[in-house]
């Protein structure tokens, strides 16, 4: 069974897909999937920060990104890149969720959403990025 914040993930999934096919207004994108029956099962507040969050510092994420991609961003399927976006805002602003529970949720959401091998494509760049992003929790971890 799948907890709220899992919800909320899958759900700024969601958001952050038609956010960068469409370039929706995130107040608009939020405001659609608010009325989505998904929504009251989801960590609303913590799906407000995470999609908020990844959109406003998407520049600032994805530079953090660049160094551990094997190509441009703008070259990622919408997928994998909302998904990474996601995943770095976790990593950067969520020091209270462990980099591998947020590694962990990006992959089963490329699992179920993203190409066939884009699931080891995730593992392996947030992999990179929390190691960069949290040394010390990673040695501890190690």
């Amino acid at each position: 069974m799948k907890s709220a914040r899992s919800r909320a993930r899958a759900l700024a999934l969601q958001g952050m897909y038609s956010w960068l096919i469409a370039g929706h207004a995130i107040s608009d994108i939020t405001a659609q999937l608010e009325q989505s029956s998904r929504y009251e099962r989801v960590d609303q507040d913590y799906f407000s920060l995470l999609i908020r969050g990844a959109i406003e510092e998407h520049v600032e994420l994805e530079a953090a990104l660049a160094p551990f991609l094997d190509r441009q961003v703008k070259e990622l399927s919408p997928i994998e890149r909302a998904i990474l976006l996601l995943g770095a805002w976790e990593l950067k602003c969520s020091p209270d969720v462990p980099f591998k529970v947020v590694i962990n949720e990006a992959v089963e959401l490329a699992k179920s959403f993203g190409g066939t091998e884009g699931h080891k494509y995730v593992n392996g760049v947030l992999d990179k990025l929390a190691r960069a992003l949290r040394p010390q929790e990673d040695a501890e971890g190690a």
